[in-house]
């Protein structure tokens, strides 16, 4: 076990440096960030003297491995349109994205895996065909058409929902939250709900079919030939062995939430990371760009880690092959 960890460990580590050399690569051809940083009557010389400073007269590599070295102690530079730190501006707006992707998981969750297991226990029930067709509408439909369809509906006709901003929220250290006041949760609901219905329509889809396919398997048949309780056999037998295969793809569909939040975040103005990407990408901010790919990377990375670890814990199989 220990020595699987630590190979997953090393290939995160080498995962990351690819992620950053990309970043870093692509950013270049993106524009000049000097242009968007100066006016008009900025003569030559000044131009000159701020990529000396900003050290963009350097070669590539040198640039490179100033930057991962600046990463590995949590420091990715100035923004160059906002001149403040980077790590600064990502730790004051990641508690909205990251309040607003949990909220949107569990919902995906709660709903998604309850609905995919009675879909596939009562296939031809006309709820379960309704909750297919739901399913597939949700799935193809684009995530801004579904926020701008809230926003009309709900923000705009009816009424009820605020259709832009957090609202109000209370400082708890560093850590903003919305989840404490009525206007932060009014705010958030139509964002939470547009990031959730994708991932919770493909977490149906994903258990219905899983579980029709360990449904008809070998041991189910013999565990209904010995007279076991319909109930101990869809939940204690099929549902179990149905989330690990399912596992990897959850946890690679949290992963997304918080990296596609980019959408929703702009859709109604959420003082998220999504958000700040979007303004540093207008504005060629090439440290914010590359610190938040780097950020979204490692999360992928620890969520792919955890899932490998669970398999261990879910699938017995793993354990016996790990000794």
């Amino acid at each position: 076990m220990l020595l699987f960890v630590l190979k997953r460990l090393a290939q995160s580590v080498l995962v990351m440096l690819v992620v950053a050399l990309i970043a870093f690569a692509l950013f270049r051809y993106v524009g000049d960030p000097v242009d968007s940083m100066v006016g008009q009557d900025t003569t030559l010389e000044q131009r000159a003297d701020l990529r000396e400073r900003l050290g963009l007269n350097d070669s590539f590599l040198v640039q490179y491995a100033r930057f991962i070295g600046r990463a590995a102690t949590g420091d990715f530079g100035q923004s160059y349109r906002l001149r403040q730190p980077v790590d600064e501006l990502l730790a004051e707006r990641f508690p909205a994205t990251f309040e607003l992707s949990l909220v949107s998981a569990v919902m995906a969750l709660l709903i998604g895996v309850p609905m995919g297991v009675y879909t596939a226990l009562n296939r031809r029930g006309l709820l379960s065909r309704g909750f297919m067709t739901l399913s597939l509408i949700g799935i193809s439909l684009p995530t801004f058409l579904i926020g701008i369809l809230l926003i009309l509906v709900f923000g705009v006709v009816l009424r009820w929902l605020p259709t832009f901003g957090r609202g109000d929220v209370v400082q708890v250290g560093w850590w903003t939250s919305g989840l404490m006041t009525r206007s932060g949760l009014s705010s958030l609901i139509m964002p939470a709900i547009t990031l959730a219905i994708f991932q919770m329509t493909l977490i149906v889809r994903l258990i219905r079919a899983e579980m029709l396919e360990v449904l008809r398997a070998d041991y189910v048949k013999f565990a209904r030939a010995r007279g076991l309780k319909p109930r101990t056999i869809n939940f204690s037998i099929a549902l179990k062995n149905t989330l690990v295969p399912v596992m990897t793809i959850i946890g690679l569909q949290i992963g997304s939430i918080i990296a596609f939040a980019i959408i929703t975040e702009s859709v109604f103005q959420w003082p998220g990371m999504g958000l700040l990407f979007i303004q540093a990408i207008e504005n060629v901010d090439i440290p914010v760009m590359a610190a938040y790919l780097m950020l979204i990377a490692f999360i992928f990375v620890v969520i792919n880690l955890v899932v490998d670890v669970l398999y261990f814990v879910v699938d017995p199989r793993l354990r016996v092959q790990g000794r």
